[in-house]
């Protein structure tokens, strides 16, 4: 498998947005990635004001300041989200590894500048979640990289909670209320052209 990064967003300038785009590494948990695009999908978390603070989530659960680094880490020092500004570059960095070695890279996501605060947020948000990740019940599954940090469990679950579990979470988000999208302005027939 390769770790680069295989989920991609990009979005194309629209009105006052500028284009933004965001790339998360190959074994990245699939729940960071749906907080991101959970925020995505739910139009209320685009009209919050004032925009929400994408570090707030992770303060709320113990992240610490960096040492060496600007930004937050996690408090087991395995993960480490940074908003980096200079005169070039405006972007968001966020990172889990279990060493500072290229060898200890867990997964690594890129946020640019653009990105939405509410899509930043719920990103921060879903890695900041403590909640256990339901994963293969056989030890040996975990990768060899996390196996020191993993606390595992083994939970019998009913066969319809695993069948169903796409479905469940699909029906949960379209039962979310949502806000209708603004009516579109009719458009203009263009004036008849006159044959001569």
């Amino acid at each position: 498998m390769s770790d680069g990064p295989w989920w991609s967003l990009h979005h194309a300038p629209v009105g006052d947005q500028r284009p933004w785009s965001v790339s998360i590494g190959a074994r990245a948990p699939v729940e960071i990635i749906a907080g991101l695009t959970d925020a995505l999908t739910d139009p209320a978390t685009a009209t919050t004001s004032p925009a929400p603070d994408p570090y707030a989530p992770l303060r709320q659960s113990g992240w610490r300041e960096g040492r060496d680094h600007d930004g937050l880490t996690s408090p087991d020092g395995l993960a480490h989200v940074e908003h980096f500004i200079d005169d070039a570059t405006d972007c968001w960095f966020a990172k889990t590894a279990v060493s500072e070695d290229p060898e200890g890279l867990i997964w690594n996501a890129y946020l640019s500048g653009n990105t939405p605060a509410h899509l930043i947020t719920g990103f921060t948000r879903a890695l900041a979640d403590a909640a256990p990740l339901p994963r293969s019940p056989h030890p040996l599954r975990i990768p060899a990289y996390g196996r020191r940090q993993a606390h595992v469990t083994t939970v019998q679950l009913p066969a319809t909670d695993v069948v169903f579990a796409l479905e469940h979470r699909v029906k949960a988000l379209a039962d979310r209320p949502r806000r209708p999208a603004p009516p579109l302005a009719p458009l203009k027939a263009p004036p008849p052209r006159r044959i001569r």
